[in-house]
């Protein structure tokens, strides 16, 4: 589904490169992970692949559409969900759905059947006429989810899609995530929660100081890695301890 080669970024008046050389292979169909410490890379790589910045050199195609030529197509393909709320607060949650979606051409009675299904199955739907600004962080989160994925893109990509959330928001959330996967999407999935990315990731890459140091499915790190029983502990093993502070 995507395949990237010898992708490089170094930002203007940076010292060193975000993301150097890189190679890497994601299957259709998968939960991949993208780990790394802060200032790894992995933001950078996501917002190269979803077109928001351009790599100083490489290339990549998703669905095998290059980047350079498919440019708006691409932007079809794909899902993004931020960790930051991408919705306005001052309208409901089925008028934030109802824009983002429109923004994909989705219009008529089946857009807005698509809207109230998808606030019932993830527990919003008594809210779906209350404004965002009242919503907790958890119902935030859901809708945020929602708006990136209601055009029923290929590949959906997650930057932290649970963090800050309780455990029942946490726990429909990946349940959704999963039966998304189980009906053809893609999902590129970044966290910091390792134990949640054990369980749910089907294949892992780790990348640090902007390349990939390890791949495989999460059971094969920890086998791969003497002395580790979780994935938490092979990510410290590989970026080791020290603080990553950066501004």
């Amino acid at each position: 589904m995507i395949q990237i080669e010898q992708l490089s970024k170094k930002y203007k008046d940076a010292e060193h490169f975000s993301l150097l050389d890189l190679d890497l292979k994601i299957n259709s169909g998968e939960i991949f992970g993208l780990l790394g410490p802060n200032g790894a890379g992995k933001t950078t790589l996501i917002s190269i692949l979803c077109g928001l910045i351009k790599p100083t050199s490489g290339t990549f195609t998703i669905d095998g559409l290059d980047f350079k030529s498919h440019k708006n197509q691409l932007k079809q393909l794909i899902g993004i969900v931020p960790q930051e709320y991408a919705l306005y607060p001052s309208l409901t949650a089925y008028e934030n759905l109802y824009y983002f979606g429109s923004m994909f051409g989705l219009k008529g009675p089946s857009f807005n059947a698509l809207i109230e299904e998808y606030l019932d199955i993830l527990g919003l739907g008594q809210f779906a006429h209350k404004k965002i600004k009242a919503f907790s962080g958890g119902m935030k989160r859901r809708v945020n989810l929602i708006a990136g994925m209601l055009h029923r893109p290929k590949v959906l990509f997650l930057d932290e899609p649970t963090v800050g959330v309780d455990v029942q928001s946490k726990t429909v959330i990946i349940d959704f995530l999963k039966e998304l996967n189980s009906n053809g999407t893609t999902i590129i999935y970044t966290s910091h929660h390792l134990n949640e990315a054990e369980n749910f990731c089907s294949r892992v890459g780790i990348i640090d100081h902007g390349k990939l140091i390890c791949l495989g499915t999460p059971k094969e790190l920890i086998q791969n890695e003497q002395g580790a029983q979780h994935l938490e502990e092979v990510f410290l093993a590989l970026t080791g301890k020290a603080l990553r502070d950066y501004a």
